[in-house]
């Protein structure tokens, strides 16, 4: 049987002059147009936060930014703001207790969180909103996920956008609280279970924003957030697998690619039984192969297409 159809509803007349009522985003307007809300008065109404393809572009820092927005799990960055707070004292941590966007501690020091649990389109406006709201906070509040308003002040206008990173990795959520034994018998059973599921990270030092990391007892993996466009970086990557060179030696193998903030971050399964600080050299030395490739000027082969279309049905797309 074929589907009832509910008979249309006409929207009543509004009286001249009257306000156009709110209503749920999906229902007719009440303008009597017609058309649904959402697509007619209530696009007057709604103060919407745009996908941003590359939220951090602006940054120095653009590529550890989008690590610690995506997959490092505990470290901290002191801030460089700017304007009527350049004194103050703020930091960027990868993740809060309970996934809090930022908290305000009762020396006055602000911290703020690059994982939430709740985000808008745009990464850099969920940041500057929650540093906002957390420089006017009290001292010791904690804040909870509030939808930033497109009139947010953009983040490269708050903290330097010019200013390095110093990036320090931890491996507990130790950062959380201000002194040791500060936590209660609650928040330190909470902090034991965050602490055994941090992944053990090390940020290389041969290459600019290259992290190992520990999965688990048995996976290891590399992940490089490459400061190059998608689709050059992707001719040059299939230039070097299609050689056999995109390899970074014994033990490893390229596992595929993520796409992230406007950036892809490639990633290698490791051995396991290999420490991270082994990876450094090569590392460095698959730098100046991508290097080359990216200097060659010829056309792709036809192995080299094959390779490319191989490594983009490999990619994910990390929101």
């Amino acid at each position: 049987m074929g589907r009832k159809q509910r008979p249309a509803t006409r929207p009543r007349q509004l009286a001249e002059g009257e306000a156009i009522p709110v209503v749920g985003q999906r229902d007719a307007c009440p303008c009597g147009s017609g058309r649904r809300y959402k697509a007619c008065h209530g696009r007057e109404q709604a103060d919407v936060v745009p996908l941003n393809p590359r939220p951090f572009a602006e940054f120095a820092s653009e590529l550890d930014l989008i690590a610690l927005h995506t997959f490092v799990p505990s470290a901290t960055a002191a801030l460089s703001l700017l304007g009527e707070h350049g004194g103050a004292r703020a930091t960027l941590a990868t993740v809060l207790p309970l996934a809090a966007p930022a908290l305000r501690r009762s020396s006055g020091e602000v911290v703020v969180a690059a994982q939430t649990l709740n985000s808008s389109g745009d990464p850099s406006r969920d940041l500057a909103h929650s540093l906002e709201r957390a420089l006017a906070a009290a001292p010791g509040e904690t804040l909870v996920y509030d939808e930033p308003p497109a009139s947010t002040t953009p983040l490269a206008e708050l903290i330097d956008p010019k200013a390095a990173l110093e990036l320090e990795l931890h491996d507990t959520f130790e950062y959380w609280f201000e002194t040791e034994g500060q936590a209660s018998a609650d928040q330190s059973i909470s902090l034991e279970r965050a602490n055994a599921a941090i992944e053990p990270t090390l940020k290389l030092a041969s290459v600019d924003s290259a992290y190992w990391v520990r999965r688990s007892v048995d996976r290891c993996h590399l992940r490089w957030v490459m400061p190059y466009d998608e689709e050059p970086l992707l001719d040059a990557l299939a230039r070097l697998h299609a050689a056999d060179a995109l390899r970074l030696g014994e033990g490893s193998k390229y596992a595929g690619s993520l796409r992230a903030c406007g950036r892809l971050i490639v990633v290698w399964d490791l051995a396991v039984d290999t420490p991270g600080a082994h990876w450094e050299q090569p590392a460095a030395s698959l730098a100046e192969r991508l290097g080359n490739a990216f200097a060659a000027s010829a056309p792709l082969s036809s192995a080299e297409r094959r390779s490319r279309s191989g490594l983009t049905n490999r990619q994910l797309t990390l929101r």
